[in-house]
Formats: C-alpha cells, sequence, structure tokens
C-alpha cells in the first residue's frame, strides 16, 4: 500500500518564516520525522504531496529521495483528492504535522483497515482520539465530530480506499493527538519527544 505524506498546506496559524512540514521538533523537521516513521513502517512506497504554497518542502523531499506528486495548493481536501487520483487507492494518508507518529500507528491502521473490510478489500480508516484528551495536553483542536456521544479529533493518520466500508479507529495514544498547528503545540510536540 502507498502513503501520501500531505505537506503542501500554508501553515498560516503556525506563523513564522518556516515553510510548516520544515519546523524542527526537537531538533529534527517534521516533514523528515513522519518520513522516519512512514519508512519505517509496512508501507510500499512514499509519496510526498506538495503544492506551489511549500515549495521549500517539495525541494526537501525531492532532495530526500521521496517520490512527490504536485496538487494546485487550494486546501487540504482537494489537494489529497487529486493525489489519490494520481497514486490510486487504497493508501495511507499522513499530515505533515503529526510530529509524533510511529511505525506501529500506520501498521495499525493497515490493520484496521484489512479486518474492517469486505471480501478482501481493505475499508476506510480514520484514526482519532478522544477531544478531551486533546484539551487535557493542551493540544489544539480544531476539527471535531460527534461519534456515539463522543466527541473525537482526525489525527490526520487516515486510509482512504474505495471501498464503502469505512471505519473510526480510536486510540488514547498522546503522540497522536499533537498536531502542530500553533506555537503552542510545537512547545507541546517538544515536551513529549523527551
Amino acid at each position: 500500500m502507498d502513503a501520501l505524506l500531505i505537506c503542501g498546506g500554508r501553515g498560516t496559524r503556525l506563523g513564522g518564516e518556516t515553510e510548516k512540514p520544515l519546523v524542527r521538533i526537537d531538533g529534527t523537521a517534521m516533514f523528515d520525522r513522519v518520513t522516519a516513521a512512514l519508512r519505517e513502517s509496512g508501507v510500499d512506497t512514499l509519496h510526498a504531496v506538495v503544492s506551489p504554497n511549500a515549495p521549500e518542502t517539495a525541494a526537501h523531499a525531492r532532495e530526500s529521495g521521496i517520490s512527490t506528486v504536485e496538487t494546485p495548493g487550494e486546501g487540504y481536501v482537494d489537494d489529497l483528492g487529486c493525489a489519490l487520483d494520481a497514486v490510486g487507492r487504497p493508501a495511507v494518508t499522513v499530515a505533515a504535522d503529526l510530529p509524533l507518529l510511529a511505525a506501529t500507528h500506520v501498521d495499525d491502521a493497515v490493520a484496521a483497515a484489512r479486518r474492517a473490510g469486505s471480501e478482501g478489500e481493505c475499508a476506510s480508516v480514520t484514526v482519532c482520539v478522544p477531544a478531551a484528551l486533546k484539551r487535557r495536553l493542551g493540544a489544539s483542536a480544531d476539527t471535531t465530530f460527534d461519534r456515539d456521544g463522543r466527541e473525537l479529533a482526525p489525527t490526520g493518520l487516515n486510509v482512504v480506499s474505495e471501498s464503502p466500508d469505512d471505519t473510526v479507529r480510536v486510540t488514547y495514544d498522546a503522540r497522536l493527538a499533537v498536531n502542530v498547528n500553533r506555537p503552542d503545540d510545537a512547545e507541546l510536540a517538544e515536551d513529549l519527544c523527551d
């Protein structure tokens, strides 16, 4: 299964001069932290989804030997659709702002997609954490939704397939609760690296 590292956004909420995927957490760019986890996982091929909004990130991906999928940079959903059209489904998708991602998180999501699928196909899986966990940690929670009476927040790790089967996988792992969208999130990620 291919993996798509979504790294073409503007990152305006984080501020600063550095493109968001290149912001360093514990001395390493988020892009490099996430690609290391993906390379250690069982995914077959890694593609960086880039756009005109983050030219330095696109150059960094190419210098790192990672194939790139060029998108127009008109938003996460549109760029993800373009990338999926280019590489096909099923695919693992990961936001570049998830610097504490581990290979086991990716492999667990893929295994969940295979278990939830019917007739040998993978289901789509959205990996979420309870919104209460994000609040308890002090992490930003810009997007939440209600599922069976629980407020959940997507982590930025998904499996996207053609199958009509889909599932939500809930984890309490604090490493997946930290998407670096604001300076406070970067500080929290630094703290959790220790």
